[in-house]
């Protein structure tokens, strides 16, 4: 046995076994370690199965042994446990930007990081919805290419596809080509998004990825982002996107919103324990952002009703009040 060359890739094969079929539920005995391991064409007996068993613990495997439900050996730490790989299935299943068949392998190899048994539990509950996936397979491709466009400081080229209507009723989709210096990537509001500079333009833009073809990666060096953004040193994702609503542009600028007290979770939810909040009165609080003004911030404000009103600026104050007439308007018509 000792010349079998199957020998010296026991230990390995061991690991897989453990890592695959055991948990605390399901462990297995010596015999059954070695009955595993003959399937895999690899001969061995209890007494080396103990030594090998041992050495894996010094390589740092958490293996226990158990009497309950049975005597055996099962693999207790895992690099991720269940709940984690549950809460990364549900985010994979709940993007959009990532279609239905890639999430079912994403979802399968995530599933791999578990035992059998564990991992048949959550196939149970593991439902996806092709209705609200993206049917563009090359997401994975323009993500990296982007990726390494950011990291090399590189202008890239791709196809930009949108859904518009034709006659009033025929949804078909058109593409338009877009040059443009990419900063970051980030995943906001249920898509993935680039933040860019169009060479056309002084300003960030945010294209969504999964409506992206044909990206490429250019020789020409990128725009500078400190010409176009705030920021010198580096590019500031988590605060460029505290900043902006809904992936809309706009003007920078400083906002006094007072807001009903029952809305205190949805206005940290979204802007932070950090902010300053004052007493309203008669059941309000007052707070100052910072923040872009946008078609996306005041849809988002609109959202609250009378839970949430503008105080300053007064322009934007003024917006609001023609939005909300629009409105009133419309549905009186109704």
């Amino acid at each position: 046995m000792a010349g079998n060359p199957m020998q010296k890739v026991k230990l390995l094969y061991l690991m897989d076994i453990l890592k695959k079929y055991t948990d605390e539920e399901h462990p297995l005995s010596a015999a059954e370690l070695c009955q595993k391991l003959a399937e895999q064409g690899v001969p061995a007996e209890r007494k080396s199965v103990y030594s090998d068993i041992e050495t894996l613990r010094q390589y740092g495997l958490d293996i226990l042994c158990t009497r309950q439900p049975k005597a055996g050996y099962f693999l207790a730490g895992r690099e991720f446990e269940v709940p984690e790989v549950r809460l990364l299935i549900d985010a994979v299943q709940a993007a959009g930007f990532i279609s239905a068949r890639k999430t079912r392998l994403l979802t399968g190899r995530l599933e791999g990081l578990l035992s059998q048994s564990q991992a048949k539990k959550i196939q149970r509950q593991v439902y996806v919805d092709s209705r609200n996936k993206c049917e563009n397979e090359e997401i994975y491709y323009s993500i990296d290419l982007l990726n390494k466009a950011i990291e090399d400081g590189k202008k890239a080229e791709l196809t930009y596809c949108r859904r518009q209507l034709e006659g009033g009723r025929k949804i078909v989709s058109s593409s338009r080509a877009f040059l443009l210096s990419p900063y970051a990537l980030t995943w906001m509001s249920d898509h993935y998004y680039l933040i860019g500079n169009n060479q056309k333009y002084d300003n960030l833009m945010h294209l969504r990825v999964d409506r992206m073809r044909q990206v490429r990666i250019l020789e020409e060096p990128a725009r500078p982002f400190r010409e176009v953004s705030p920021y010198t040193d580096f590019f500031d994702t988590a605060d460029y996107v505290s900043k902006v609503f809904n992936m809309f542009g706009g003007e920078l600028r400083q906002i006094d919103l007072r807001c009903k007290t029952g809305l205190l979770e949805q206005v940290i939810d979204r802007f932070g324990e950090s902010i300053f909040i004052r007493d309203g009165g008669d059941g309000y609080f007052v707070f100052t952002v910072s923040a872009q003004v946008s078609e996306g911030l005041m849809g988002w404000l609109l959202q609250f009703g009378d839970g949430m009103e503008v105080l300053a600026p007064a322009d934007l104050r003024e917006q609001m009040g023609g939005k909300a007439a629009v409105l009133s308007k419309m549905y009186r018509q109704a």
